[in-house]
């Protein structure tokens, strides 16, 4: 079962993207020695089926540079057209310069030839750490992604093979995925990504049934689908939003909680976790508020 006796955890979004390539092995490293509890990462598939650590369904001009070290140019391919070799070829230890993603990240440090890794070498870093696995699909943009369903079965499967199942959580905004794991594998832990939308926005990514539950209460649609734990995006909640949600038995852990002020704020309103690209700044400012240390 997952741990939150040492809440609220501390998990290093990406590894630790504010200071350290995203995606990376050398990232999740770096993020485990601060000493978080948990990384959060994002999963695609490629060409051959497997299943490797990449935010983007498209390779990313502000991250990925070529063998001959140039930055690539749009239109660049798709993950799930390319092998799991050709997807080695790439370097991503630095962001490019001028990007509007270098300049939101200055303190970012350069480790070049990193390499967009395998699922399976994650697994393997550290037994101990809580693994956020987000589950990238998009029904937006269909034809970059396997359907939900298969792209569910097939991380089963993976997490399965590397004994991960207990300290792991399957993560996704696409809520098709989700439903699929509650109703063919109820023990696995799922994580509800949510960050603001309006109405349409909401058919797309939760489905239209789901989506016609809403009433406000984002938590209460989770609770009843048999959900284990709410991610909202940190500005879209309160701190009366944690407590309700707390009340109907879910875990609150919120993303994108970086500046000092937001992390103290969501560690008084007791969240069980938080999702952040400083965890740096977040295991000083738990440890000054509540003595707690990795």
């Amino acid at each position: 079962m997952l741990d939150f006796t040492n809440r609220p955890l501390v998990i290093g979004h990406r590894g630790a993207r504010g200071l350290y390539p995203e995606n990376t092995l050398d990232g999740f490293c770096h993020a485990i020695r601060l000493g978080v509890e948990g990384i959060e990462f994002d999963v695609a598939l490629s060409a051959d089926c497997t299943f490797v650590v990449t935010h983007d369904l498209r390779l990313n001009t502000d991250i990925v540079r070529g063998l001959d070290g140039r930055w690539l140019e749009p239109p660049t391919p798709r993950v799930l057209d390319l092998s799991f070799d050709q997807l080695r070829a790439y370097d991503v230890g630095r962001l490019r310069p001028g990007s509007a993603y270098a300049l939101r990240f200055p303190q970012q440090q350069h480790i070049d030839g990193a390499r967009i890794p395998r699922l399976q070498e994650v697994f393997s870093l550290d037994e101990t750490m809580l693994l956020l696995v987000e589950m990238k699909t998009s029904p937006q943009e269909p034809d970059l992604t396997v359907p939900p369903a298969e792209m569910a079965e097939l991380i089963i499967d993976g997490i399965k093979a590397a004994g991960a199942a207990s300290r792991s959580m399957i993560l996704s905004f696409d809520w098709r995925g989700l439903k699929h794991l509650r109703r063919h594998y109820p023990d696995v832990a799922t994580g509800w990504l949510t960050e603001e939308m309006d109405g349409a926005e909401r058919r797309l990514w939760w489905g239209d049934e789901l989506a016609a539950r809403f009433s406000g209460t984002t938590a209460r649609v989770i609770t009843e689908e048999g959900g284990h734990c709410w991610l909202p995006e940190f500005r879209e909640v309160r701190e009366r939003d944690v407590e309700a949600a707390q009340r109907l038995g879910l875990r609150v852990i919120p993303w994108k909680v970086d500046r000092t002020e937001d992390i103290s704020r969501a560690i008084e309103w007791g969240v069980d976790g938080l999702i952040t690209d400083r965890p740096d700044s977040a295991l000083d400012v738990r440890a000054a508020q509540t003595g707690s240390v990795a």
